[in-house]
């Protein structure tokens, strides 16, 4: 009976259990299914990467700084690093990278720092220490020079502020104190546009970094940076006075330590300004303290300008000085000229305030005969002023109005932008150098200048630069030749107290017209150069000078015959300005030179 109970009990359940096994056999199937699923389904990070490199090719850098949340781009900084950093590349054929000879010296137990070099064999390298393996996120191919240096910012802020796309860094704080930085550059001379690729500036920047915040340094504050390369490292940041040694493609550096220091901390590009030169308002002194280096030397600095073949600027240059000494300062003020200027020029040129120094003009060996810009390379002998450790060059079309002497801090070049990634070399921080003047004389068949003259040779050689506010050397200019741009830039030319620090008067100068009006508006293509608010205040300051002084900004005969036929064409070609209109009473008109 008891048996029979049993059975009955063990025919009862068999259904639920069946059920169960049922439903777990399902669950598992379920189960399996959706494992097949995301193990086949591509990965987020890998949908992630392509949606986000599809989206830097859609919109500027500047627009992707902007638009990215911010947990996204630390999301891609993760993908990037985890594939750049921890999944590095198998090694194929790798390339021997030997030794130079002048790595015996530093002995064999330095710890060496190796940057783009992790694809080549360094076994050679291993036998004078430890080499160490510079990790970092390579720049985007879509990352171009433009990028780092736009043609407009907004300087004023009055919308967003300017900003900069971001150059990888290696983790620093992730490395030892290494002996020496040793880094592989590109070099794809002569391809054009060679020296404005970006990830040639990321390795400069990166050994730069590192040898701030990493590198050991001697006695005399320098720490070593060895580069390989068929080209030469930048001049910009490895000064050539800091060369040491250059062996094949080896170039051995001990640059000093505070200059790179100061370099690096500075924007990477012209797409934010080096610093601004104001405080909260334009009247407020900027604080110069948050940018003073910390050289414990006493420099040597001055302001200097140029004239050579003609006398045409001596006027201007007169102005200039003037100018200068009455912001204040207690610079030394030198003037470079060559014998084309007069005895009785250069006295009145030497009593306006010029300290006078003869030079021998430099032929542009590429331009013409006779052309505007024939000698306009003898402004490369700026860089011979060794006596000092750093001049600020300006042009002498040029008045200042506001103290500049805030410009000393900054580091050679610092400029103001002109177009595109192109700086305008009416103003200038330069600091002379032997080596520097000699690569400038070698290269002069070299270079193509883009406009003929010194600008576009400049900035062939120097083509990273840090941007001051266009208020540093305001172009009286008007290329959009609208009404709100005149307004806005006639308000700060003929503001007072000075809103402005200089004003450069491209064109036909002030002193080559009559008092009573700008002349460029009586001459078509010259027209956007035209004032008449910048020329009075030029003529402002003209009658603030002494009258002995005066006297070299008359007119020649042969100027004044021109100028007549200038109004007389305006007349002919109905300008609606009426500036032809005028009553000319400029005295200088009858009393000629």
């Amino acid at each position: 009976m008891a048996e029979g109970l049993s059975l009955q009990k063990m025919v009862k359940s068999s259904p639920s259990k069946a059920l169960v096994i049922r439903i777990n056999l399902i669950f598992l199937a379920f189960f399996l299914v959706i494992y097949a699923t995301l193990l086949l389904r591509p990965s987020s990070s890998s949908v992630y990467f392509e949606n986000e490199a599809n989206s830097l090719v859609r919109c500027s850098f500047h627009d992707c700084h902007h638009k990215m949340e911010t947990s996204r781009v630390i999301k891609m900084k993760a993908v990037l690093e985890e594939a750049k950093i921890h999944k590095p590349k198998p090694r194929g054929n790798t390339t021997k990278l030997e030794v130079p000879s002048f790595m015996k010296k530093m002995g064999n137990k330095v710890k060496i720092g190796m940057v783009n070099i992790d694809e080549d064999d360094v076994s050679e390298w291993k036998l004078h220490g430890e080499t160490i393996q510079i990790h970092f996120e390579r720049v985007s191919e879509n990352f171009k020079w433009e990028h780092l240096f736009p043609e407009w910012i907004d300087e004023e802020e009055e919308l967003e502020g300017p900003s900069c796309p971001e150059i990888p860094m290696p983790d620093f704080k992730a490395y030892e104190t290494m002996d020496v930085i040793v880094a592989k550059l590109p070099c794809k001379f002569p391809e054009k546009l060679w020296k404005r690729e970006v990830f040639r500036l990321q390795i400069h920047l990166v050994a730069a970094n590192l040898a701030v915040k990493k590198g050991k340094r001697d006695r005399s504050w320098k720490t070593k940076v060895v580069f390989w390369s068929r080209c030469r490292p930048m001049l910009e940041l490895f000064r050539c006075d800091e060369l040491v040694r250059q062996e094949g493609d080896w170039w051995l550096y001990e640059p000093q330590m505070w200059r790179l220091e100061q370099k690096v901390s500075l924007p990477i590009g012209s797409c934010r300004l080096a610093l601004p030169l104001w405080g909260k308002g334009i009247d407020e002194a900027y604080d110069v303290s948050k940018i003073q280096n910390n050289e414990r030397t006493k420099r040597r600095e001055a302001y200097v300008t140029v004239l050579h073949s003609s006398e045409s600027y001596v006027c201007g240059a007169i102005a200039l000085v003037q100018s200068l000494r009455k912001t204040g300062t207690k610079r030394d003020l030198i003037l470079l000229l060559d014998k084309s200027i007069s005895q009785p020029k250069r006295e009145a040129l030497a009593a306006a305030g010029w300290n006078i120094r003869l030079i021998k003009r430099i032929r542009n060996p590429l331009a013409k005969k006779y052309s505007y810009n024939e000698y306009n390379y003898s402004k490369f002998r700026l860089w011979q002023l060794t006596d000092y450790d750093k001049i600020i060059f300006i042009d002498s079309d040029i008045i200042v109005l506001r103290n500049l002497d805030v410009l000393f801090q900054f580091p050679e070049m610092t400029a103001t932008g002109n177009d595109i990634w192109i700086f305008n070399s009416g103003i200038m921080v330069i600091e002379p150098s032997n080596c520097t003047f000699k690569i400038l004389m070698d290269h002069r068949k070299d270079i193509i200048s883009y406009n003929g003259g010194d600008q576009g040779f400049l900035n062939e050689v120097f083509v990273w630069w840090h941007r001051l506010p266009r208020r540093v050397n305001f172009l009286k200019n008007f290329w959009a030749n609208t009404t709100l741009e005149a307004s806005v830039k006639n308000e700060l030319f003929g503001a007072d107290p000075p809103k402005v620090y200089s004003i450069h008067y491209l064109g036909l100068k002030p002193w080559n017209c009559y008092r009573d009006y700008d002349c460029n508006w009586n001459i078509g293509d010259q027209r956007v150069y035209a004032s008449d608010v910048a020329h009075r205040t030029w003529w402002k300051f003209h009658d603030g000078m002494d009258e002995n002084l005066q006297k070299f900004c008359g007119l020649t005969k042969n100027r004044k015959i021109e100028l007549d036929w200038d109004r007389m064409m305006a007349r002919k070609n109905r300008f609606n300005d009426k500036h032809w209109k005028i009553n000319i009473t400029d005295s200088r008109r009858k009393n000629l030179i």
